[in-house]
């Protein structure tokens, strides 16, 4: 399973899920990524059920880039337990993926093959999830142009 190899802090606290992604929000290293739509903590077996999904999908024909890592520790208390007396102990490690977060990435093969990749992938996860494209530099340029044309008219 995945998870770091040396934590600043053994223990942390929830945290909150509020908000988009801060990072990871565009298709950088593929041609088709699975973009979050709701926010979720991704566990470590999951993560590696997707990768082991994608792989079986996809074969030989393609690449596909995970852009997760687990390096929450949640803990967890002892079944039958009294209150009290400190916290549990890390029992498994967690991603925390945000609105708008980029999960995964494919390069190489068509949109069609990716969509029915990603959908077993998409499968696999607590979330729900949507398909997204590489926008290219020219197609920003487009985006730019068409968005000041819109905002000048009102």
């Amino acid at each position: 399973m995945l998870m770091p190899k040396k934590t600043k802090y053994r223990k942390v606290q929830r945290g909150t899920m509020k908000g988009l992604s801060k990072g990871c929000r565009t298709v950088d290293f593929g041609d088709f990524g699975l973009e979050a739509i709701e926010p979720a903590w991704v566990t470590a077996q999951q993560i590696e059920a997707i990768r082991v999904s994608m792989s079986r999908k996809l074969k030989k024909e393609g690449k596909f880039f995970i852009r997760l890592f687990p390096d929450k520790p949640v803990t967890k208390k002892p079944a039958e337990t009294r209150m009290g007396k400190g916290k549990g102990n890390p029992e498994l490690w967690v991603a925390v993926v945000k609105r708008g977060r980029v999960i995964c990435e494919i390069s190489g093969v068509t949109e069609s093959r990716a969509r029915e990749v990603f959908k077993t992938a998409s499968s696999k996860l607590p979330l729900k999830t949507k398909f997204v494209k590489k926008i290219t530099e020219q197609q920003s340029v487009v985006k730019e142009i068409t968005n000041e044309g819109q905002t000048n008219e009102a």
